[in-house]
């Protein structure tokens, strides 16, 4: 080589690493790519045609999204959806925390036994559960009926019930995940310092002032994640009305999950399915941010 030739130049660290990483995450790209986002931009289309998964589809504009606010069933499945929320969330986050704060007292029994039994329904199927619990309640098989006839109380049908049926497969979503965010609330009250615990009781607090001076105020983090991911839940709530009532009886269980499984899988209007679910989707994003602004401001007048 002579002295006039030019050096070939050599890769920076830098950019190699890059290169390399990008190799390394490229599967998953393409995994995220082709069944999350694909799929989610796929729906945002279809939301504004007339699809029905058999036709070649073709734009109809806000057509869909305003059918969805003239149809009843749909209108009852937003109901229910927001019944069930205000329902779910508020006592799931109530249990959750009562029983963890019972359960993270030094001096009771048998703790991690109890923590152990309390958390297994999370590990089941909500399909499972929800077939055990119809078993259950069945007003002629089930041996709960059986046994309450027995002191004079008589359930009848709670799952053909108008009135009972969605209160009925709420409380089976309760009890099936109020374990798991027992264990959560248990990791927070892990990071609540003993100190403050110790500072109230100098000041002659009761156990009430504690739980409102201490408890909640060190649980602020916990209590955050715990009330999003409980609205999550509540949003799309499908296996246990799947399984227990099929939306019935009257559409008084139908959810906006079930309803868009309806419309996509049994009615064949993938359209209309499609705009619910982003109705769903930008319902469920604004609660989100509404909580999370709340909660920051409540932060800050805390300091």
């Amino acid at each position: 080589m002579t002295a006039d030739a030019p050096a070939r130049r050599r890769p920076s660290p830098g950019r190699s690493q890059a290169r390399l990483a990008w190799v390394f995450c490229a599967g998953a790209v393409i995994i995220i790519g082709a069944f999350v986002f694909y799929p989610a931009f796929s729906a945002l289309y279809l939301s504004f045609t007339d699809a029905t998964g058999f036709n070649r589809p073709s734009l109809v504009g806000l057509a869909n999204y305003r059918s969805l606010f003239s149809d009843p069933v749909t209108l009852r499945a937003m109901l229910n959806t927001a019944i069930y929320t205000l329902i779910y969330v508020p006592v799931l986050v109530a249990v959750a925390l009562g029983v963890a704060i019972l359960l993270n007292r030094d001096d009771l029994p048998f703790r991690g036994f109890l923590r152990s039994v309390i958390f297994l329904p999370f590990v089941i199927s909500m399909a499972v559960a929800a077939m055990a619990w119809k078993f259950i309640i069945d007003p002629n098989l089930g041996f709960l009926p059986y046994w309450l006839s027995k002191v004079g109380i008589h359930m009848g049908d709670l799952l053909g019930s108008t009135a009972w049926a969605l209160p009925t497969v709420t409380a089976v979503g309760i009890w099936k995940n109020f374990g798991y965010f027992m264990v959560i609330f248990l990791a927070g009250l892990q990071g609540v310092s003993r100190e403050l615990y110790e500072a109230a009781d100098l000041d002659g607090c009761g156990p009430w002032q504690r739980f409102r001076a201490v408890t909640l105020p060190g649980l602020s983090g916990t209590m955050t994640y715990v009330v999003i991911m409980a609205l999550i839940q509540a949003f799309q709530a499908f296996d246990q009305i799947y399984v227990m009532t099929s939306g019935g009886p009257d559409h008084m269980t139908e959810t906006m999950v079930y309803r868009i499984y309806t419309e996509g899988f049994r009615n064949f209007h993938l359209a209309g399915a499609s705009a619910l679910s982003y109705v769903l989707l930008l319902v469920t994003f604004l609660v989100g941010v509404i909580q999370l602004v709340l909660n920051a401001r409540r932060e800050k007048e805390d300091l």
